[in-house]
């Protein structure tokens, strides 16, 4: 109800036409300065229904760095996409005010600074009744974003896509890396409990104990081995528990088989296709998100660029989702 309520109270934006996408038959898509699909960058978050920012920050990585570069690069193979999905049936763009607000400030020597630059300069978006869609950057991001959401929604559901559950302790001492703002989060109390669904985890685990976070805060999992077996169904079924509250869904690249996306900091084998990740998404239509992001495209280890291209496509895959 707190959720509805909030979006029924909130104010018209502006009456001038909508922000769109440079038209390619007239600017060639390889011209011009790179935005997210050639929007206008529009840094003031009160124009807007929905705000495309970069949030380059990759201090959490644990192995292989470089996400830092994700959203520069992203924004560059966006230029290829068009803006209506056949498949969803929508042009986000006409349907809301969608532009690229730019980069958030991040301090690439302290994560706990950039923890609080985060959550403050979210905060503003959100004031201003705009939802975020971030592109990091590495995951451990997504606690300080969650910060600032749970500022104005409360306790979200989280919806997850990700080879890893991100609920281990700290590393070397440190107590944040991209491998724990989920644990965080719960223990925060940021994400409503029992309302967490992490979908695509695969692979080798420390012990037969890294699951024991999930299972005691009810946070549902649907492995990348179900989802191969069973398809998306599970998900869909699952999906639908959470329609009555505010959503945040969160993706990280690695979810994706390195095969289909080398580019990212710790790539995990046996994970989804390309077309498996763009169904997947298809799964949260409905769902009231108040925000999302994606993260852990590491341009350095891609090839082809083809990782940078599908992070691009998944975004406005999210975009359509709103």
């Amino acid at each position: 109800m707190f959720y509805n309520a909030r979006r029924a109270m909130k104010p018209e934006k502006s009456a001038s036409p909508h922000p769109q996408p440079v038209d390619a038959l007239v600017w060639p898509r390889f011209s011009g300065v790179p935005t997210f699909m050639r929007l206008p960058h529009i840094p003031r978050a009160e124009e807007l229904d929905i705000a495309i920012l970069g949030i380059p920050f990759d201090g959490g990585t644990t192995y292989r760095p470089g996400a830092r570069f994700g959203p520069r690069n992203i924004r560059v193979q966006s230029a290829m996409i068009r803006p209506w999905n056949p498949v969803l049936e929508v042009n986000p763009f006409q349907k809301w005010r969608i532009a690229d607000f730019g980069d958030l400030s991040v301090n690439p020597l302290s994560i706990e600074d950039t923890y609080g630059r985060i959550t403050d300069q979210l905060s503003e978006v959100l004031r201003a009744k705009a939802r975020p869609v971030s592109v990091g950057g590495d995951h451990s991001i997504l606690l300080p974003i969650l910060r600032a959401v749970h500022r104005f929604e409360g306790p979200v559901g989280l919806v997850q896509l990700d080879a890893h559950g991100d609920t281990w302790g700290g590393y070397f001492g440190s107590p944040h890396s991209h491998g724990t703002p989920v644990r965080y989060a719960v223990e925060e109390g940021l994400i409503a409990e029992g309302c967490g669904l992490q979908v695509g985890l695969r692979g080798q685990v420390y012990s037969d104990g890294d699951f024991e976070f999930a299972r005691k805060h009810r946070i549902q999992i649907v492995t990348a081995d179900e989802l191969h077996r069973h398809g998306s169904g599970p998900v869909k079924r699952l999906a639908r528990k959470l329609r009555n509250l505010p959503v945040y869904l969160t993706l990280d690249i690695d979810v994706v088989d390195p095969a289909f996306a080398p580019g990212t900091g710790t790539p995990q084998v046996g994970g989804l296709s390309s077309a498996q990740v763009l169904d997947l998404l298809h799964c949260f239509q409905g769902l009231q998100l108040v925000g999302c992001d994606l993260v852990e495209v590491s341009p350095p280890y891609d090839s082809g660029e083809i990782t940078s291209l599908l992070a691009a496509n998944l975004l406005f895959e999210l975009l359509c989702l709103f």
